[in-house]
Order: C-alpha cells, then structure tokens, then sequence
C-alpha cells in the first residue's frame, strides 16, 4: 500500500513539473516572439549619439527628453514641394495613431536649417495640429543635423528630388527610421508606401511591449 502511494505521489509530481515546465516554456516563446524587430547597425552596440536641437516652440530638445521613447524619425525641409509634403501626410496617420501617448514620439529634423527656422518650423507644424510635445519639428546645427541622419539613425544621403539644391552634402531619404527606448535603430519605412505606414503602425505597438 505504502509503495502505491509512493508512485500515485510521483507521478502527480511529475504532472505537476511537467505542467510548470510547459507554463514556462510558453511564457519565454510569447516573450521572445513578441520582440522580433532586427537591432540595425554594424553591431548590438550601436546607438544614436547626444545631440541637441531646437524645436517649433523654441525649446531645446536633447537626447535626454527622448530617453526611454520609442522615436520615428525623418528629414525634411518646410519649402520643399516634392516627396515632404506626401510623407508628413503619411506621419500624421502615425501621430494620430499614438496621439496622447507619451511613449511615442515623432522627430522631424529639417535638411534646411537656414530656412528653417524656429517660426517656419511651427508654421508648418500647426498643418498637423501637431503637439510639441509628441510631433517635434526639430532644426539647429546643419553639421550635427546632417550627422545625426547619416551616423545615429543611419539615414542614406540623397539629392534633392524636388528640384531645390541646397548643396552636395544635402540629405534627402523617404524613409522613415525607428528607434527603440534604447537609442538602438529597429528599423526603416518607406514614408510614401501606406503598406509601410502600416506595418510602421504594428512594429511600434512590438516596441511598446519591450519598451524599458
């Protein structure tokens, strides 16, 4: 009798280790699928560099106020005639879908610092009805403007297709880059693709879980 209940007790402890261990295996599989965005760049290390800018209400903006958000970041310039004013149509579907979300934040940098200035950059901004808080219009220095595109979010330098030549160095991308809580870029979106906006729109809400 003393040996039945022996095997009764380590079969059910068995059932009960066996139970725990498949809750366990499931819990890391969600985990690990629900963070399936590649971290871009030449190693894990990489990371956006400190920078400071001014935004549409004249307040300086650093990396330290974007700490710990989830960042959608392009280049434009306010008097451009050609692709900006279709993809900041498009960003505007990815601010109104996170609007009010303060984990969310959107970094438009201009290419034209010198015609961009503070009231140009909130002239334009207040198209969107953009917060200032969320939907940033950022200008300031041309150099770390240029640079934070081509060595931080790992933006490709193009000419200017709408036919207003700034100088050789001038940057121009459709796309759109993603970058983490960490400062690590997750990503690039063609900001004239709504099939892009879309999954833009979904792999936020894959960051918004993993979100530190």
């Amino acid at each position: 009798m003393k040996s039945k209940k022996t095997t009764i007790f380590l079969i059910s402890f068995f059932i009960v280790l066996g139970v725990a261990f498949l809750a366990y295996f499931y819990k890391v599989s969600h985990e690990q699928k629900a963070s399936t965005l590649p971290i871009v760049g030449n190693d894990q290390n990489h990371h956006i560099a400190p920078f400071s800018f001014t935004n549409q209400d004249g307040k300086t903006i650093t990396n330290e106020d974007v700490k710990g958000k989830i960042c959608v970041v392009e280049y434009f310039f306010t008097t451009c005639k050609g692709m900006c004013p279709r993809m900041n149509e498009d960003m505007e579907k990815v601010y109104k879908a996170f609007r009010g979300n303060k984990n969310v934040l959107i970094l438009s940098h201009s290419v034209d610092p010198v015609r961009d200035t503070v009231g140009a950059m909130k002239a334009y901004s207040l198209r969107f009805d953009a917060d200032p808080t969320q939907w940033m219009f950022l200008t300031g220095d041309k150099k770390q403007l240029y640079d934070m595109a081509r060595y931080s979010y790992l933006i490709s330098a193009e000419d200017d297709t709408a036919g207003v030549s700034i100088d050789k160095d001038f940057i121009h991308d459709k796309h759109y880059a993603l970058v983490d809580g960490y400062g690590r870029v997750r990503g690039f979106y063609d900001g004239l693709s709504p099939a892009d906006i879309g999954r833009l729109i979904g792999d936020i809400n894959v960051l918004l879980k993993e979100n530190p």
